[in-house]
């Protein structure tokens, strides 16, 4: 759920910061107030649009915060920001950040962290759901409905997918090996030429493992000959000879031994000095054997430095590194092998293909036949909802066809083309007037009626998106009665799964609501500004007396507002 939100400088507003509740809060206020503004930046808060026309005149950049709390641990957005690298703070906190400057550039951050304004989307859009009266949402995109009907199913089989679309990955990865393999015939021909080329060119470099390391650290040492010999020399002559290290060392072992012979403390210290002293002699015998063994080559220099250039020349070419370079190798050898043995090898691909293509469609079919079970419980809790909305003559119907394609799977007569969901194509068909057909979501006309059934779906799917929280900007507009009472208890049942926000001008939802948030518009220093103010019960018995009345406040409109609030308590 979202917590806390901070605007500064957007639009109207200069800086403003609300603490939203669990439940259901509505925000209510004059027209022009700003109620639509904070539900704007709430939009851009989740990777909408973004404009230099919401930086407030005479400000730089327009900042907002959000934070939310995602206290389900098996929530999407868990695995999304692993595979980000982003650690969720401590009690489940996400705090989304964007700033959009006058120029129009976008900064956006996930808990501190720079993301992309599609990264922004996607884990925005995961977490809040915005629905206005004129916005295209999830429920009104018919590419989006197969997901809505599967989410409906999971909540009772959550994995019913799952053999499914691991056989389609497998198909797929597949499908896409046997094209890549299945080109023309000239095409071929150049990838044979360009990697007999390249593995000939590196085959004739006689590779060896680390070659380029251990010729680098030769190069170095030959380069630095002079330096590394009198230092070594130095150091050895620093340890032998009369006088030297190891004599004074010897020296001070005869005195320990000799001390110890009355004290057991200095006989041990005798001992482990001994011990150091073998080893110090045994680090000279090497620093001898090393001196002994270095042999200044000039002409050595030379080849090392052909060498690691004709190296380098490689790794421009295929790898940073010899092992790279020699796994390249490795892997277009293999594909040579193949291409060579096309047709043997295509073939062995189609036969695999054809049999995974045939136990994937055996999937597909079981899911089409679950998802048309599905689609008549769906078709049954849709209509429930619009019947307790009063569109009782209403027709819902859950449309599953398949997705036929020319160069799709073989499927009982026709070819059906497989996608990461199966081999169905979903849409949800409405009628509102009775003898009138059924037709897509979008193409409803009236307001009043998309309202109530963009409100009967949420009112379903909002249990099975995962969405925390459930943003409705003026969705009870064109509506009145009883059909506003009934609206509001679907607002206020949507809120048990997900917290809800909702800006309404109707008594019957502001009286229903856990928080009531009123939005202010003030005049200082000749400047416009935005207030938000919870307000408490006597507060909200005035406002929603307002609001009943459209003018001034009356007893009678108080106390209609006061009975109103405590009715919609008791069905609470």
């Amino acid at each position: 759920m979202l917590t806390e939100f901070s605007i500064k400088n957007f639009a109207i507003i200069d800086e403003l910061s609300i603490h939203f509740q669990k439940g259901l809060t509505v925000l209510t206020g004059e027209t022009g107030a700003g109620k639509s503004i904070i539900i704007d930046a709430l939009g851009l808060l989740i990777g909408g649009r973004g404009s230099v026309e919401f930086v407030r005149h005479g400000e730089k950049k327009a900042e907002l915060e959000g934070l939310f709390i995602i206290d389900d641990t098996t929530h999407p957005i868990y695995q999304k920001t692993e595979e980000l690298g982003i650690e969720i703070m401590e009690d489940h906190m996400l705090v989304l950040h964007r700033t959009i400057s006058h120029t129009g550039k976008s900064i956006c951050r996930l808990n501190g962290k720079l993301i992309t304004l599609g990264i922004l989307k996607e884990i925005g859009q995961s977490i809040m759901d915005i629905h206005s009266q004129h916005e295209t949402q999830t429920l009104l995109d018919k590419e989006k409905h197969i997901e809505l009907l599967d989410y409906f199913h999971e909540t009772t089989h959550p994995s019913f997918k799952k053999d499914y679309q691991k056989l389609y990955s497998q198909w797929l990865q597949l499908k896409n090996k046997y094209e890549a393999n299945n080109k023309n015939e000239q095409e071929l021909a150049q990838r044979i030429d360009l990697f007999e080329f390249q593995l000939k060119e590196i085959q004739n470099a006689d590779l060896q493992p680390l070659e380029d390391v251990l010729l680098t650290n030769e190069r170095n040492e030959l380069n630095h000959f002079h330096t590394i010999h009198q230092n070594l020399n130095d150091a050895y002559n620093a340890l032998h000879g009369e006088q030297k290290g190891l004599d004074w060392l010897s020296h001070a072992s005869n005195n320990l031994e000799e001390a110890g012979e009355h004290n057991k403390e200095i006989q041990s210290m005798h001992e482990q000095f001994v011990n150091h002293y073998f080893l110090i002699e045994e680090l000279s015998y090497q620093i001898r054997h090393h001196l002994d063994q270095m042999d200044y080559e000039p002409a050595r220099i030379e080849i090392i430095e052909s060498r690691l250039n004709e190296i380098d020349q490689l790794k421009r070419k295929y790898g940073t590194s010899v092992e790279e370079i020699m796994t390249y190798s490795a892997k277009i050898e293999e594909e040579l092998e193949e291409i060579k043995n096309r047709d043997q090898h295509l073939s062995n691909l189609a036969a695999t293909l054809n049999a995974l293509a045939n136990d994937l469609l055996i999937e597909a079919k079981e899911l089409h036949t679950i998802r048309n079970k599905a689609a008549k419980k769906l078709e049954k809790a849709v209509l429930s909802e619009l019947n307790d909305l009063y569109l009782e003559k209403t027709k819902f119907r859950v449309d599953i066809n398949y997705v036929k394609s020319e160069k799709g799977i073989s499927l009982d007569g026709f070819k059906v083309s497989p996608h990461k969901n199966g081999i169905n194509q979903v849409k949800f068909l409405i009628s509102t007037n009775p003898g009138e057909p059924v037709k897509e979501l979008g193409k409803i006309a009236s307001g009043g009626e998309m309202s109530r059934i963009m409100l009967a779906l949420k009112n379903i799917f909002s249990k099975h998106q995962g969405i925390t929280s459930v943003i409705f900007d003026e969705v009870d507009t064109g509506v009145s009665g009883r059909v506003a009472q009934s609206m509001a208890e679907k607002i206020y049942n949507i809120s048990f799964g997900s917290q809800v926000l909702c800006i309404t001008h109707l008594p019957q939802v502001a009286s229903i609501a856990d928080t009531h948030l009123r939005i202010e518009k003030v005049i200082k220093k000749e400047r416009t500004h935005t207030t938000i103010k919870e307000l408490s019960f006597e507060e909200r018995i005035d406002e929603i007396g307002k609001m009943i009345t459209g003018a001034e406040l009356t007893d009678t409109s108080r106390t209609h507002a006061k009975e109103l609030i405590e009715m919609n308590h008791k069905k609470r």
